[in-house]
């Protein structure tokens, strides 16, 4: 069944994400999980009169990268990253997680010294800058992290792509102009205000673009975000679901923001990995500021790709901003965490209007 459905996630890839032109160079990642996706990929870009090359990584490569590297092969660059993003201009990578507790045994700073290069933050964003999709590929290991059968999560996972419908290309363009509306109301607010279960956050948007997320970055997709004005985060926080980080998780994560910045952070499970990743310079701003819209997905799998995307959540990125939002903040890290918004008395305001309520828009 899903054989069939990676020759329609490739067309979807390549005809709508990366709208990929003739003689370019595109850069299919991968691993042996997803070969018949990557294959899919590669014929298509060949039909479309493209130039692909693949990339398969390998399982245990960065369980054993972590217990052996030291200090300065933590914190060097890739080569081949820096080769990928100086020729490669479209770039497909696929997620298909062999063991998404791959990292639970790994010392939280050598996590952090991972991030320490000066150089990492300014090739992050130059990755950003290019044209690239991430999407999954179901996998066993996904499909019990989820609490599924294969099968079953194969289905949610086609589903959550729009897969399932004869068009999908011609469904993700409609969610696009849905999704137009509600940024062009957006775009013309200056505060943003959220309550909701332990949660009473100002931010200002004054100048940043609220951008429209209908299938170009990531597969599925359903949301739109900014970036908030960095010294202007005021208030507190809970986030109702754990907070995934290179496969660790960290329970009920709770911060308050002080003039941009994060004074106090604390978590019933994972404080010293919090700790941690807060000591990432800059990861203590907030990057982004995201809704989510698709209403399709309805259940936490533990792999934000898909939860960054539940209609009726909001999240927050800690660290980079994503720079098409007009967000400024440089990080070696980008880290979302996603809150329930449809408890009662959840809601968003926008210069004092109440744009979405109990998880629902109100524009």
């Amino acid at each position: 069944m899903f054989n069939y459905s990676s020759k329609k996630l490739a067309k979807l890839i390549l005809k709508h994400a990366l709208k990929l032109p003739e003689k370019t160079n595109v850069m299919i990642q991968g691993n042996y999980h997803c070969l018949n996706l990557v294959r899919a990929l590669y014929e298509e870009a060949l039909k479309m009169g493209s130039y692909p090359t693949t990339m398969l990584g390998f399982d245990g490569a960065q369980e054993i990268f972590f217990k052996y590297a030291n200090e300065d092969q933590l914190t060097r660059i890739p080569v081949g990253m820096k080769f990928m993003l100086d020729n490669f201009d479209y770039i497909v990578q696929i997620w298909a997680d062999y063991n998404p507790k791959a990292n639970q045994l790994v010392d939280p700073v050598k996590m952090q010294m991972r991030q320490k290069n000066p150089e990492f933050p300014p090739m992050m964003q130059k990755f950003m800058a290019k044209t690239w999709t991430l999407a999954p590929y179901p996998t066993q290991s996904m499909a019990q992290e989820a609490g599924m059968d294969l099968y079953s999560y194969a289905d949610f996972v086609s589903k959550a792509l729009m897969l399932d419908k004869e068009d999908p290309i011609a469904e993700w363009e409609r969610v696009h102009m849905e999704q137009e509306k509600i940024c062009e109301v957006l775009n013309k607010a200056d505060e943003i205000h959220v309550l909701g279960e332990d949660t009473d956050l100002t931010l200002s948007v004054k100048g940043r673009t609220w951008v429209n997320c209908s299938g170009q970055k990531n597969l599925p997709d359903g949301e739109v975000f900014t970036g908030p004005v960095e010294d202007s985060v005021n208030g507190t926080i809970r986030f109702t679901y754990p907070g995934i980080f290179q496969g660790k998780e960290i329970e009920d994560i709770y911060l308050e923001f002080k003039e941009g910045h994060v004074v106090k952070a604390t978590a019933s499970k994972g404080q010293e990995l919090l700790d941690q990743v807060l000591k990432v310079p800059n990861a203590d701003i907030v990057g982004e500021f995201a809704v989510g819209t698709n209403y399709g997905i309805t259940e936490f799998t533990k792999n934000m790709l898909f939860d960054e995307k539940i209609g009726g959540t909001l999240h927050m990125a800690l660290g980079m901003s994503i720079e098409e939002s007009g967000g400024k903040n440089q990080s070696g890290i980008h880290w979302d965490i996603l809150k329930d918004m449809k408890a009662p008395g959840s809601k968003i305001t926008a210069d004092g209007l109440v744009v979405y309520e109990e998880g629902k828009w109100k524009i």
